[in-house]
């Protein structure tokens, strides 16, 4: 056993005698692309969902210096075909780039790599010679020749250099380099039955080529057939939630929301599991380390994008056209570029079918309202703070009160769209009522039968408060906003849900530019 070479399976050991969601299909995946065209992998995703353990899977399944098939047999890759064809049969090289990003920072941190790296596996070939000026693909070619055996190379958090050195620098450029020599060159593919990689970034381009084209991309944006085991899915976490006496709706409104490729309903898998430990939901999300690039990208504000920030935490989604991000977290020039790498980090779910982004869940909202106060868009840190004492005047029937807080709202949040348009009023009232998400699911333009309710908060489960119907009016007056909504029976339909609710009638004066409120409860017959 060496440091990089043959490092065996006790990784997974300790992930298997911890609390584990069987992810092993990925393996099948693998399988399928060895000793292929195909056989170059670049699986990227954000941070805590769960890119390390696949790698520590992995190693314990390929290495054939150690028998992992008992910590195989009752996982879901067991009944693949392929399990029997690969379990253990080939030497694994592990290589994870944060063990040398957090102790060379110098020019000459490839160069560190190659060097340990060769020196490992040239203890595992004794019986092999090498040459003066030999470097890692050097000798791999020769162990390849004379003792036939192909490696299966895993680099964990391959971007991290991307990540730490700017493009340009010398150590950029040298890594690049070395990339190319180790997996592009004509002897690739003789050397390695497979390249399995993972970070965060996809493959980075350089100038304006893909310094690997060779490799198949699988990310956040276009997962492929991997995107069941990006993250946990719904099932997962509802057999979880059962197992550990956890209420499911809670986890859904915490952590669920990512979509990724055609899995409509993926959670963060690190903070399920967070939430099952502590038991209790709670945000995770700061631990990631990303924070500060998030809050310096929204401070950019390119083009607007402090709007559809407002407007994603107001529940709603923008365009993103991902195709033009350089892979590259240091070089952004565009809100595009920003969208992008938000969604790698997480920070926002991608619906590759209509092109647009949005904020997954609670967990990740809050961390984006937290990375919005770090910058200067005061209007909007005060709405969102106003937030809550709006939602409680409702809640108290204080209509004077809630007229005044939708008042600084529309005056603070107007450029989403025109002042004077009702979809921007009924925008910037999601904006007003994004403290209400916390015990609220919210809807804009709830089908109600006889119509569509303009804004419609229903309780969460097990949160004891009234559901509330908004309805807007310009240049009318908030009685016949209330009337609208009796009259075309919103009540009956929300009462599906609840029997006690708050019916909100708000009239907006387009001359005067104010607004006027009324309130009235209503409950289900008996």
């Amino acid at each position: 056993m060496g440091t990089f070479i043959n490092i065996g399976n006790a990784g997974f050991k300790r992930i298997r005698n911890s609390e584990y969601v069987d992810k092993s299909g990925l393996i099948s995946v693998v399988n399928g692309s060895l000793f292929t065209e195909r056989c170059f992998s670049c699986v990227t995703r954000c941070r805590r969902f769960g890119k390390s353990m696949a790698a520590k899977m992995l190693c314990a399944y390929y290495d054939h210096s150690v028998d992992s098939r008992s910590l195989f047999t009752d996982l879901e890759i067991a009944s693949d075909p392929s399990f029997e064809e690969h379990l253990n049969k080939y030497p694994v090289i592990y290589l994870d780039m944060t063990e040398f990003v957090t102790r060379f920072h110098d020019d000459d941190i490839v160069g560190v790599v190659d060097t340990r790296l060769r020196e490992d596996v040239m203890k595992a070939y004794p019986q092999v010679e090498s040459q003066e000026g030999d470097d890692l693909m050097d000798c791999l070619v020769r162990i390849a020749g004379e003792t036939g055996d192909q490696f299966v190379f895993i680099i964990d958090e391959w971007d991290a250099i991307c990540r730490e050195f700017k493009p340009g620098t010398t150590a950029m450029d040298r890594y690049v380099n070395w990339l190319r020599r180790m997996f592009k060159g004509v002897n690739a593919t003789n050397v390695f039955a497979g390249v399995y990689m993972t970070g965060i970034l996809p493959v980075k381009k350089y100038k304006t080529e893909s310094a690997l084209n060779n490799f198949i991309e699988y990310s956040m944006v276009e997962p492929v057939d991997m995107a069941r085991y990006f993250g946990f899915t719904k099932e997962e976490v509802r057999a979880l939630a059962e197992k550990h006496g956890m209420d499911f709706d809670e986890l859904v409104k915490w952590y669920d929301g990512y979509q990724i490729g055609d899995e409509l309903s993926m959670f963060n898998p690190n903070s399920v599991m967070q939430a099952l430990i502590s038991r209790r939901c709670r945000s995770f999300w700061a631990s990631t380390g990303a924070f500060d690039a998030v809050a310096n990208y929204i401070h950019m504000n390119f083009e607007g994008l402090k709007d559809d920030i407002i407007k994603m935490l107001a529940g709603g989604r923008s365009s993103v056209d991902p195709t033009g991000f350089q892979n590259d977290m240091s070089v952004i020039h565009s809100r595009d570029d920003v969208l992008t790498v938000l969604i790698h980090l997480g920070y926002l779910s991608y619906n590759w079918r209509e092109d647009e982004c949005y904020i997954p869940n609670r967990e990740v909202a809050g961390e984006m309202v937290n990375a919005v106060k770090t910058t200067n868009w005061l209007p909007v840190i005060n709405a969102l703070n106003q937030s809550k004492q709006l939602l409680q005047a409702t809640l108290d029937g204080d209509c004077e009160a809630v007229a005044q807080g939708v008042d600084v709202a529309h005056d603070e949040n107007t450029s989403i769209l025109s002042y004077n348009n009702e979809n921007s009023l009924a925008c910037v009232l999601s904006i007003a009522y994004f403290y209400a998400r916390n015990d609220y699911v919210i809807h804009r333009e709830l089908p109600t039968g006889k119509g569509f309710a303009d804004l419609v908060l229903i309780p969460r489960k097990n949160v004891n408060t009234p559901a509330i119907v908004l309805e807007l009016k310009f240049n009318c007056d908030a009685d016949s906003a209330i009337d609208q909504i009796l009259r075309r029976q919103y009540p009956a339909k929300v009462a599906q849900h609840t029997g006690d609710l708050l019916l909100v009638g708000i009239n907006y004066d387009r001359e005067k530019k104010t607004h006027e409120c009324q309130i009235q409860r209503w409950k289900k017959e008996e």
